[in-house]
C-alpha cells in the first residue's frame, strides 16, 4: 500500500535506496537449526544501517520497542524523546545539518498523528525526514484494534511518498523508495509504515543479506566531487543571467537556508568577491556569508528591498518572508533570477530567468562565466555607498539603546550580553538555535553568525516549540560546537521536558529562556477586557509570574541560573558557556517589554 505525491519526481529506482551498514541484533534472532533468522525489527534495522543512518530521534512503545533497540546495536543513534513532536523537529534539524535523511520513529496511531508535527514542519521547511511508525496487526484491521489507524492516509498530505511493508520481504525496498522521495528533486518528508505482524515474522539472514545487497549507502550531492542533482545547464541560461546582472543598477544576492543546505557557500562567498553586490539572507540563511561583512545588507533590509532592480535569489522562496517579491516591499519593476532546485517553484514565481539546479553548481557556473566577462561594484558606486549609508545609521540608531543596560531587563540588554558572549567563543562558532515572537525577532537582529548552518528558528511555517528539539539534534551531529537555545517562555513551554534529555545525553547545550511571564509578554488585556463573570480568570496570554525554570533543569541535574541583572546574567552565561555542560539561564524579563505577536502585529 503506498502513495506517491504527483508533485514529486519518481524514484532513482527500487534498487538505489541510500543509506546504511552494520551488524545484527542478536536479541531478535531466531536460531532454526544450522541456519540464522532476523525477525522484522533486526531487519528494518539492518536496512537502515545499510543505507546509511547514523541518527533517529524518537518515542518508543509498542510495537517498535525492540526496533530501536535493533537500531542501537546496528550503531545507529537512538536518540529517545519524551515527545514524538519534539522528537520530530530534531529529525528535521538533523536532516538540515548533515544533508542526510532525519529518522523520527514512532508507535503506531496517536504516535504517528503526533509526529506529523515534525513531518509537516520539514516538508514546509523542504528538509528531508522519513517518520517510521509502527502500525496495527494486519489481519485485525477494521476490528478496532489497538491503536489502529489507517497511517498510510493520515500522512499524505505531508509527505512525497507514504508506504507499507506489507511483509518483512518489502521491508527494504519501502525503506529504499522513502530515502530516494525524501532526498530526490526538493528534499522533504516521507513515510514508512511497519505493522506488527511484520515486525514479528522472520527472515533467513541469507536471504535478508540478498534483499539488502542493492541497498548503496546515500551519499549528499554536495559531498561529490560531480554532483547528480540538477544538469550542467547550457550557457544559454548562464549568459542570460549575468547579463542581467551586469546591466543592474542596483543589483542584490538573496540567500535562504537552501543554499546553506546544498553547501553552495563557497562559491557564493566567490561571487560576492568578485562582482561586490550587495547580499542579504533570510534568517537561516544568515552565515553563509559572516554577517559582519562589508557587502551585508542585514541593516538595511527595507531599502534594499524597495529600490533592487535585478536580484538573485538562492536557495530560498519568495513566500511570506520575503513579501512574496511583491509591491510595496519590492519595486514594481524588479528582476528575479531564481535558483531553485524545483522546476515547480520556477514555474509558480514566473522569474525573469529561472535556473533548475544544486545551488553550489549553478553559482559556480555563473562565476566561470563572470571571470570570462568580469564585473564589480567597487565602493564607491553609489548603490553601494547608499545601502552602506543605511546600514550605518541604522546600526548607529540601534546602538543607542543597545549599549544601555536596562532593568528590568528589555530584549535588547540581555541579547548583547549573549552576542557578546557568544563571540568570545571564536571558532568553531555555536550553533544559536532561536524561538518566540519577540525574542527571535529581536535576536534576529543583534545575535551575528559567521559560519553557515550555525542558525535555526521558527523557519517557513513560524513554528513555535521546535526549539530543544533542534538544540538537541544539532548537539548530537556537531558535538564541536556548543548549543545555545534562545527561547520566549512560551516557546521554552511546548518542550520544556526535554532538558531531562540533554541531561541525560549530556549535550553541551545552554538553554536561556526571556522570562516575561506569558505569550507576548503576561496579562496585557485593557480595563475594559478584564469584565464580566470570569473576571479573576487568568488572561489567555499569562502564565506563572515569574516562574522558575532554571529548578526545572536543576531537577534533572543540570546547572540552573536566575538572572535579573546585566552582573547576573553576564556570570551566568560566561559559566555555563565554559563548562560546556547541560544548563539553563532563566532571565527574568521585563512583561511590558516587546510588543504583541513581535514584528507580525498586523496578523494577530
Amino acid at each position: 500500500m503506498e502513495h506517491n505525491s504527483t508533485l514529486s519526481a519518481e524514484p532513482l529506482s527500487d534498487s538505489t535506496g541510500q543509506e546504511y551498514g552494520k551488524s545484527s541484533c542478536a536479541a531478535s534472532s531466531v536460531q532454526n537449526h544450522s541456519e540464522t533468522y532476523l525477525d522484522g525489527n533486526a531487519f528494518a534495522a539492518k536496512a537502515l544501517a545499510k543505507a546509511g543512518i547514523e541518527y533517529m530521534f524518537g518515542v518508543v512503545g509498542i510495537p517498535v520497542t525492540s526496533f530501536a533497540t535493533c537500531a542501537l546495536k546496528e550503531g545507529i543513534r537512538f536518540i529517545a524523546f519524551h515527545n514524538e513532536q519534539s522528537a520530530g523537529y530534531a529529525a528535521g534539524a538533523a536532516a538540515y545539518l548533515t544533508g542526510k535523511p532525519g529518522v523520527l520513529l514512532t508507535v503506531s496511531g496517536p504516535g504517528c498523528v503526533h509526529g506529523l508535527a515534525g513531518l509537516s514542519n520539514a516538508m514546509i521547511n523542504t528538509w528531508p525526514v522519513i517518520l517510521i511508525s509502527g502500525s496495527s496487526t494486519q489481519t485485525d484491521t477494521g476490528k478496532g484494534d489497538f491503536q489502529e489507524l489507517d497511517q498510510v492516509e493520515a500522512v499524505k498530505p505531508f509527505s512525497k511518498y507514504s508506504g507499507k511493508a506489507r511483509n518483512i520481504f518489502e521491508i527494504p525496498l519501502v525503506i529504499s523508495k522513502a530515502i530516494t522521495f525524501a532526498v530526490h528533486g526538493r528534499p522533504g518528508g516521507t513515510y514508512v509504515d511497519l505493522p506488527t505482524d511484520v515486525l514479528h515474522e522472520t527472515i533467513s539472514v541469507t536471504e535478508g543479506e540478498k534483499l539488502l545487497s542493492d541497498l548503496q549507502p546515500y551519499v549528499p550531492s554536495w559531498s561529490k566531487v560531480e554532483t547528480s542533482v540538477g544538469q550542467q545547464l547550457p550557457n544559454l541560461e548562464i549568459d542570460a543571467a549575468v547579463s542581467l546582472l551586469q546591466e543592474a543598477e542596483r543589483p542584490l544576492i538573496v540567500l535562504g537556508k537552501g543554499a546553506a543546505y546544498a553547501r553552495a557557500e563557497d562559491p557564493i562567498r566567490q561571487l560576492v568577491q568578485l562582482t561586490g553586490i550587495p547580499f542579504l539572507p533570510t534568517p537561516m540563511g544568515k552565515g553563509i556569508i559572516p554577517d559582519t561583512h562589508q557587502r551585508s545588507a542585514v541593516a538595511a533590509r527595507s531599502l534594499a528591498l524597495k529600490e533592487s532592480d535585478v536580484v538573485l535569489v538562492v536557495g530560498a522562496r519568495l513566500n511570506w518572508l520575503l513579501h512574496y517579491g511583491a509591491h510595496p516591499n519590492w519595486s514594481k519593476d524588479v528582476k528575479f533570477i531564481l535558483i531553485d532546485i524545483s522546476s515547480e517553484e520556477i514555474a509558480l514565481r514566473k522569474p525573469a530567468i529561472g535556473l533548475v539546479g544544486d545551488a553550489r553548481r549553478l553559482v559556480s557556473q555563473i562565476n566561470k562565466k563572470i571571470k570570462d566577462t568580469p564585473f564589480s561594484l567597487g565602493d564607491k558606486h553609489p548603490w553601494v555607498e547608499k545601502l552602506q549609508k543605511k546600514t550605518e545609521d541604522n546600526v548607529k540608531r540601534m546602538a543607542a539603546s543597545l549599549n544601555k543596560d536596562v532593568v528590568p531587563f528589555n530584549f535588547l540588554t540581555p541579547m548583547r550580553i549573549i552576542r557578546d558572549a557568544m563571540a568570545d567563543l571564536g571558532l568553531p562558532a555555536p550553533i544559536l538555535v532561536s524561538e518566540g515572537a519577540n525574542t527571535m525577532d529581536v535576536g534576529r537582529s543583534v545575535l551575528q553568525q559567521i559560519e553557515p548552518r550555525t542558525r535555526l528558528d521558527a523557519g517557513t511555517w513560524g513554528t513555535m516549540g521546535v526549539g530543544l528539539g533542534y538544540a538537541i539534534a544539532a548537539a548530537v551531529v556537531s558535538p564541536e560546537r556548543l548549543v545555545v537555545a534562545v527561547e520566549g517562555d512560551s516557546g521554552f513551554g511546548f518542550s520544556g521536558l526535554e532538558v531531562e534529555t540533554i541531561v541525560r545525553y549530556k549535550l553541551p547545550v545552554i538553554v536561556i529562556v526571556f522570562n516575561n511571564d506569558g505569550i507576548y509578554g503576561g496579562d496585557r488585556r485593557s480595563p475594559e477586557d478584564i469584565e464580566g463573570p470570569l473576571k479573576d480568570f487568568p488572561a489567555p496570554t499569562s502564565f506563572v509570574p515569574c516562574a522558575r525554570y532554571d529548578i526545572v533543569m536543576e531537577a534533572f541535574g543540570g546547572k540552573g541560573y536566575f538572572a535579573t541583572t546585566p552582573q547576573e546574567l553576564q556570570s551566568a552565561v560566561k559559566e555555563a558557556f565554559a563548562l560546556r555542560q547541560p544548563a539553563l539561564i532563566n532571565i527574568r524579563i521585563d512583561p511590558y517589554a516587546g510588543s504583541e505577536s513581535g514584528r507580525m502585529q498586523h496578523k494577530n
